[in-house]
């Protein structure tokens, strides 16, 4: 195989991996924006609503709960409503929302309340918020469908 040329000259192009990265660059840049302002305002809620010892963890059940029900909203809408950017996706799905929601802090919660003393807490925590995110993306998901048929309805 030889290189594509012009008027006898060869063209140089760039290596596979560079094209790769220019066409990804975008995104990385998006997901660190989003993630930055979603983890601020995770902070913000942190602040907010102080965990203290051994007590439940309600900001962090809050973020994520409002996280999985606000991902809900938003991949119905981006899905089934509005053919968006394709950064938007990755910056407001995986970038903010990632950014907002911390299951890693969830895991963190409890085991630091099991190995303190409090596993009922620990426990109930765990359930509650695992049963609490799912739901609320399903619940979120069903009524963005829902108004969403019912404002096709009423405008046809």
């Amino acid at each position: 195989m030889t290189a594509p040329q012009a008027d006898g000259l060869r063209l140089r192009t760039a290596p596979p991996r560079r094209r790769a990265w220019r066409a990804q660059a975008p995104v990385v840049a998006v997901v660190a924006l989003g993630g930055a302002l979603g983890a601020l305002a995770r902070y913000a809620l942190s602040l907010a609503l102080p965990t203290p010892a051994g007590g439940f963890p309600w900001a962090t059940f809050w973020t994520n709960v409002t996280g999985c029900a606000v991902i809900g909203v938003f991949m119905v809408v981006v899905t089934d409503v509005w053919a968006a950017h394709r950064l938007v996706r990755p910056f407001f799905g995986t970038g903010v929302l990632g950014g907002f929601t911390t299951f890693s802090t969830y895991a963190v919660d409890i085991q630091k309340l099991v190995s303190s003393g409090h596993a009922r807490t620990g426990l109930a925590y765990l359930a509650l918020t695992l049963c609490a995110a799912l739901a609320a993306v399903s619940l979120a998901v069903a009524a963005t469908r829902r108004a969403l048929r019912g404002r096709a309805g009423t405008t046809a």
